[in-house]
């Protein structure tokens, strides 16, 4: 599977980048037909101290699955955003 990092404003650091590719390389192992992912990272221009946000959007067969969440750190709107992805997958894997 592909990973695409894309981050609008900002530059994201080393340990944000392998956070990204430990968790999301993880979703492979709950559905195998994955052709690419596409991670979005944005900080929203908001009072909110909740205001990054982390989409990811994954190639599948049929309708892509397209998952966003804002939080206070990337770290956490990323493991949100894999998590409601896992669920999804594990849903769309049990429908094939």
């Amino acid at each position: 599977m592909k990973i695409t990092v894309q981050s609008i404003g900002l530059t994201p650091h080393e340990p944000l980048e392998s956070h990204i590719d430990k968790k999301v390389g993880k979703l492979d192992t709950f559905y195998d037909k994955i052709q690419e992912c596409k991670v979005f990272l944005k900080v929203e221009n908001n009072a909110d101290k909740a205001n990054k946000t982390a989409e990811i959007i994954l190639a599948v067969p049929g309708d892509d699955i397209v998952v966003k969440k804002t939080s206070a750190s990337f770290e956490e709107s990323l493991d949100l955003c894999v998590d409601t992805a896992k669920k999804l997958l594990i849903k769309k894997k049990e429908m094939a």
